[in-house]
């Protein structure tokens, strides 16, 4: 337990919009900014387990904060940190993608949204516990290499297809607009 109250505390020592907000708000408030993450943190929790629109705001945490830190990491110099940020892009696709499939179902179970938030929290969590990190090196990279060459055929492929399709249709187009109409 005192492993997590160090990181809390060190976490609230970092500066980034959150703490800039939590020091700001104990300024005007008077109240501990440990006290204002926590009721915030509590109140998010409680939301997520049962108010309206768990959905929308479970989507806004897996989007808007890794959204930002990965605009910040293409503006650095430092390669390091786009990795970090492409491998939970990655894995965030992924997961739409499989819960675009199961949403209908998994909606139902109780907790499910809170569930969603923990999960992709930890794989936007720093350092060597990042989920994001660990499911793609544990699971998605072995599959990637073993099947990217087929997939790769068939994207190329597809793509000669969808080329000959526009190329038809773009000419049926052109020989439309460029033949006579007829007087009735």
């Amino acid at each position: 337990m005192d492993g997590l109250r160090q990181r809390f505390e060190h976490f609230l020592e970092q500066r980034n919009l959150a703490t800039e907000a939590l020091r700001a708000l104990e300024a005007k408030t008077g109240v501990d900014k440990r006290y204002l993450a926590t009721g915030a943190a509590t109140l998010l929790s409680l939301y997520l387990l049962f108010g309206f629109g768990a959905s929308l705001l479970c989507n806004v945490i897996g989007f808007v904060y890794p959204a930002y830190a990965s605009i910040k990491a293409i503006e650095s110099p430092s390669k390091e940190d786009d990795t970090v940020w492409l491998t939970y892009w990655v894995v965030y696709g992924l997961f739409g993608l499989a819960e675009f499939f199961s949403d209908l179902l998994l909606s139902w179970f109780p907790f499910y949204y809170a569930g969603k938030c923990a999960f992709l929290l930890f794989c936007m969590v720093p350092g060597p516990w990042n989920g994001a990190h660990m499911l793609y090196h544990r699971a998605i990279r072995p599959l990637f290499l073993k099947h990217h060459e087929a997939v790769d055929s068939v994207v190329r492929d597809l793509g000669g297809r969808a080329l000959d399709v526009a190329v038809g249709i773009t000419r049926d187009a052109q020989a439309s607009v460029t033949q006579p109409q007829k007087d009735k």
